[in-house]
């Protein structure tokens, strides 16, 4: 985990975290906290792991089909479909496909998801397409600063 990202900056960046290349396109200091707007790519097979947070999520898919898994049910959702996180939602999301899948993420307010991928992403060139390779996880590093940042990570659905 080597992002050095500053908060306070409003220039656009990305990050990498678990097989997701995360751009920020709207920074939460740049709204008052009251939204950040990023960009997602997906690698196949991978997503976002089994959590609640407190804040508001919207996401919407751009390109290929993602599958989001909403408290124990899986519903799929292709280009052009939208859908909302109640804060509290235990939830997840993966790409299903063979290639790269692509979304818009609105997470209010925006401070929360932002400060945990800046500190548990690897910073990376804004804008790349590219994933660089997947290293292992730091669980309990994880764990942690989702609970600073209001993130609950939760155990693997069975």
């Amino acid at each position: 985990m080597t992002a050095k990202v500053n908060l306070n900056d409003t220039a656009p960046m990305t990050v990498h975290f678990l097989g997701n290349l995360l751009t920020f396109h709207i920074r939460s200091v740049t709204t008052g906290d009251k939204f950040t707007l990023i960009e997602n790519r997906t690698a196949p097979g991978q997503g976002a792991p089994l959590h609640r947070q407190a804040d508001d999520e919207a996401f919407y898919v751009l390109e290929g089909e993602y599958e989001f898994l909403l408290d124990g049910t899986w519903h799929r959702k292709g280009v052009g479909e939208a859908l909302h996180i109640a804060p509290g939602t235990v939830h997840a999301f993966r790409n299903p496909g063979k290639a790269d899948a692509r979304m818009l993420i609105i997470n209010s307010p925006g401070s929360l998801h932002e400060a945990f991928f800046v500190d548990v992403g690897d910073e990376v060139e804004f804008g790349q397409t590219a994933f660089p390779p997947m290293t292992s996880p730091d669980i309990p590093a994880i764990v942690a600063s989702g609970l600073q940042n209001r993130i609950e990570i939760l155990p693997p659905a069975a």
